[in-house]
């Protein structure tokens, strides 16, 4: 129990609910904006066609939003994440000429993208 004078305002009780499941978003952005956002169906994961998918998304995506950049090249950093191996998945990033920054997957390290996302 607290003291507190009888004008003062009433203390609100805010219910905490357990969230009722994971989600996994795959967010893609550049220095301006967020690009694409995509979430993963539950129970669905990254294999290497659903990343060739989403590198469909994102290049739709970035031919509405920012007209001429898929010309002068689009560069991708994984951040804590393995990226899937394959013929596949390579076929899709050598078809759109798109280039990996190398970062080590789960790095205790912040990756150049977290500096955007979490800076100034």
């Amino acid at each position: 129990m607290t003291w507190k004078y009888p004008s003062s305002p009433v203390t609100k009780k805010f219910k905490v609910q357990q969230s009722a499941a994971k989600v996994m978003a795959t967010v893609f952005w550049d220095s301006r904006e967020m690009i694409l956002f995509d979430i993963l169906s539950k129970g669905e994961s990254v294999n290497a066609d659903r990343y060739c998918e989403t590198l469909d998304r994102l290049r739709y995506a970035v031919q509405r939003k920012r007209p001429g950049f898929l010309h002068s090249g689009v560069v991708l950093q994984h951040d804590n994440a393995t990226s899937p191996h394959g013929k596949t998945h390579k076929g899709c990033l050598e078809r759109y000429r798109w280039d990996i920054i190398p970062h080590p997957a789960h790095s205790p390290d912040f990756a150049p993208s977290d500096f955007h996302l979490f800076g100034p």
